[in-house]
């Protein structure tokens, strides 16, 4: 018997008809002969009795004061609440099953409380509580340091808790249940058309992740990637078997004949400030004292660009004020665009081809969208257009690259 992981986000578990449908999955993988291990979040999203931002506003709203190392103790309640509640309604069903926590599981990480790095899996009381022939029902998002202190892995960290066992465990796959019906092209609410991908790259789902899709946390793939372990991201609604993540040689097993596509998806990050910086000093390194003053401050940069006399960055719009204000004590004057977004076209196939700038460019000059910025990798363009420009941006190159098709 292979072991498969699933792991259910919120919205799975949020109510008695999505839990009755978790059930449903977990009935149907275990006569497809499965050992099952299910990672669960926390109920519901922000506002629902269990859910973590909840908590976090409960916190909040009672003197704020909780250290980090309590604060994660807090934030573990939550999974604990959805795998509790899950193991009941198993057993109701004639279904045995057992619950760990992320420490039970063995999940061993350092002490950076709200954000733990993930330094050992010990799975031994898996397999054991497997070989008792349970659904095992571990809590996602959370493991314990070598001194015994709960910890939290940060955002995304259920899904990095389902891959991360995955990898421990010699999965055969690891499903990941969201809202949604796999990954698609694009965000839906925005392009209407945005169609749902059979398959994607480990590569490509990680910059569509790191670039403004939501679906799954790019650390997880990561995880996944060097594991070796396939990930498929289904939806809980849905018998689809949604969108398979693995290495490009592994598509022929969903898709016959040859693959050949150039753009897999468009994604997008709103609410950036792209900020330019000029002095004269180009051999005094300017770009080096505005970067490690930035990092001194605790403020993210991106989307970079480096010229001989400055630099042209963006940092978000909550953190453009703090830093200007940095780099005018620094006798600098910032050029600052607040309100930007950054929409980045993504493809594995674009590494080396001509004409895909050029195809971009067109789609957003036949829209009259300014371009304020721009970058590329292997496997992704980025450009920095206007806010109020993104929509249409999105729908253009959309369009543009037919991945309605």
């Amino acid at each position: 018997m292979g072991i498969l992981v699933q792991k259910y986000g919120g919205t799975s578990l949020s109510t008695p008809e999505a839990r009755n449908l978790v059930i449903g999955h977990i009935k149907r993988e275990l006569k497809n002969n499965f050992q099952l291990v299910v990672v669960v979040s926390a109920m519901g999203r922000k506002g629902e009795p269990y859910a973590t931002d909840t908590l976090l506003d409960w916190a909040a709203s009672n003197g704020d004061g909780l250290p980090d190392r309590e604060r994660d103790l807090l934030m573990c309640c939550g999974e604990i609440i959805s795998a509790a509640t899950l193991c009941g309604l198993l057993e109701r069903e004639g279904i045995s099953a057992t619950v760990l926590t992320g420490a039970q599981a063995g999940f061993i990480t350092d002490s950076q409380f709200g954000n733990a790095r993930i330094l050992d899996i010990q799975p031994a009381r898996i397999l054991e509580e497997l070989g008792r022939d349970r659904v095992v029902i571990v809590t996602g998002f959370q493991g314990q340091t070598e001194n015994g202190d709960f910890t939290t892995l940060g955002r995304g960290g259920s899904d990095t808790s389902a891959t991360a066992l995955g990898a421990a465990l010699h999965a055969e796959m690891v499903d990941i249940y969201t809202d949604v019906n796999g990954i698609l092209t694009a965000d839906p609410r925005i392009v209407e058309d945005a169609k749902p991908l059979t398959y994607v790259s480990y590569t490509e789902i990680c910059n569509m992740a790191h670039h403004g899709a939501k679906v799954i946390h790019p650390r997880a793939v990561e995880i996944a990637m060097q594991a070796n372990i396939p990930v498929r991201v289904r939806s809980t609604f849905s018998e689809n078997e949604g969108t398979l993540v693995t290495h490009p040689e592994g598509f022929k097993d969903v898709q016959s004949g040859v693959v050949d596509r150039y753009v897999t998806g468009i994604a997008y990050v709103g609410n950036v400030t792209q900020i330019t910086v000029e002095s004269e000093e180009a051999n005094h390194h300017p770009q080096l004292k505005v970067f490690k003053a930035m990092a001194a401050s605790g403020i993210s940069v991106d989307f970079i660009n480096v010229t001989p006399t400055g630099a042209v960055y963006t940092v978000s719009d909550s953190e453009a004020p703090k830093a200007a204000k940095i780099l005018r004590e620094m006798g600098l004057n910032p050029k600052m665009i607040s309100g930007c977004a950054k929409v980045s076209v993504i493809g594995g196939g674009i590494n080396g081809v001509p004409g895909i700038m050029a195809t971009i460019v067109e789609a957003l000059a036949e829209a009259n969208i300014q371009i304020l910025q721009s970058a590329d990798s292997n496997t992704t363009i980025w450009v920095l257009v206007k806010k109020e420009d993104m929509v249409q941006a999105l729908r253009a190159l959309h369009a543009k690259f037919e991945l309605h098709r």
